[in-house]
């Protein structure tokens, strides 16, 4: 099935039409099986989307039909806008009878086709930049092994111009777009000034309170992803209490897991194109605030916010290349990972506030 919705929305004929999987019939016949199509089962195929095996993300609707009087789950893919599309790092292809791998050169028409397409600004070339500005060798030793397939990474012989763009991370005349710059690029507020995040640790619960420490943490965002985990849990407290005579229970005043996704969320999703602005993250006595530039994105609202198929993306591939180096385990499930990792360690919900070029997020310290 997967490999399916990923041919179909690599389109390699070009037709522009939508693909159609079938699930409940023969594959030879094409005859109802009579498979019960419960929502349940709708939902896992939807979940395929934001499973983070194909990505970029593919564009599909997934929905009940009837089919000679028998119920059959029907998946609607449309060609993506970002090709070459990956199944774990691989290029699926369909054309014809013919279905499987795609080619050197089938890659290569697909890479052109994404040049005809007006992409996200993650996807933009940036003017003036080099690939020398990039860690390439983190990109060969790291990020490689990671989002192609192995027995594809042996075999092969693209240049190292040609690996990044076929990753989306540089044009296909080897110039470092957005997400090649976020991900692997040196200084990256050299070309995207607001590139970094800012911490304030303040004693006391206003902003105008004695600070305590101040840091600008800045590089690429695998960096600053690290340094937020390291300052998170250099500052967590965990009191420890002894119930009944030899058992030790140890309660932090914040959980990191819930820290960590909110954190990597502000990042993922702010919106690079049109601030300056970096994500700001202040540390009270009382509480955490984070805010970022950038409103709710697509198809997100506030009643949407955090809950199943609610979610969108305003840096595809900059998540998409997170995903790879593990900083994102599944798509969509930052919000409500979050806010189970507060309730189960006894602090209230996070509190969300929406604003239309700014979000913020509040934790409150366990009392």
């Amino acid at each position: 099935m997967e490999e399916a919705i990923c041919a179909f929305a690599n389109d390699l004929p070009g037709t522009g039409q939508p693909g159609y999987v079938l699930i409940g019939v023969t594959d030879k016949t094409g005859q109802p099986t009579g498979l019960a199509v419960t929502d349940e089962l709708l939902r896992a195929i939807t979940d395929i989307r934001s499973s983070g095996n194909i990505l970029p993300f593919p564009v599909m609707n997934v929905r009940k039909a009837s089919l000679q009087g028998r119920d059959v789950a029907v998946i609607e893919v449309h060609p993506s806008h970002e090709p070459p599309v990956r199944l774990r790092g691989r290029v699926c292809v369909r054309s014809g009878p013919r279905k499987g791998t795609a080619t050197r050169d089938e890659e290569r028409v697909l890479n052109e086709r994404r040049r005809g397409w007006d992409g996200p600004f993650d996807q933009r070339p940036i003017s003036g930049a080099a690939l020398e500005e990039l860690d390439l060798r983190f990109f060969e030793q790291d990020y490689l092994p990671n989002a192609i397939d192995a027995q594809a990474l042996r075999e092969n012989g693209r240049s190292l111009p040609e690996q990044l763009a076929a990753l989306h991370l540089a044009s296909p005349d080897g110039v470092p777009n957005v997400a090649g710059m976020l991900i692997l690029g040196r200084e990256p507020t050299t070309y995207l000034p607001g590139a970094y995040v800012q911490f304030l640790q303040i004693d006391g619960v206003e902003l105008t309170d004695p600070i305590v420490d101040r840091k600008e943490l800045t590089g690429s965002l695998p960096t600053v992803l690290r340094a937020m985990d390291e300052i998170t849990s250099a500052r967590i407290r965990v009191a420890t209490t002894i119930t009944g005579s030899t058992v030790e229970r140890r309660s932090p005043d914040y959980p990191m897991d819930a820290m960590q996704q909110l954190l990597r969320n502000a990042v993922m999703h702010r919106n690079y194109e049109t601030s300056n602005a970096p994500v700001q993250w202040y540390w009270f006595s009382d509480r955490i605030e984070i805010h970022n530039p950038g409103g709710l994105f697509g198809r997100a609202t506030e009643a949407s916010f955090g809950q199943p198929g609610g979610n969108d993306y305003r840096n595809p591939t900059v998540a998409g290349a997170l995903h790879v180096l593990g900083f994102v385990q599944r798509f969509g499930l930052g919000v409500p990972l979050a806010r189970k990792a507060c309730r189960d360690n006894g602090n209230p919900e996070p509190e969300f506030t929406f604003g239309s070029s700014n979000f913020g997020v509040t934790v409150r310290a366990r009392s």
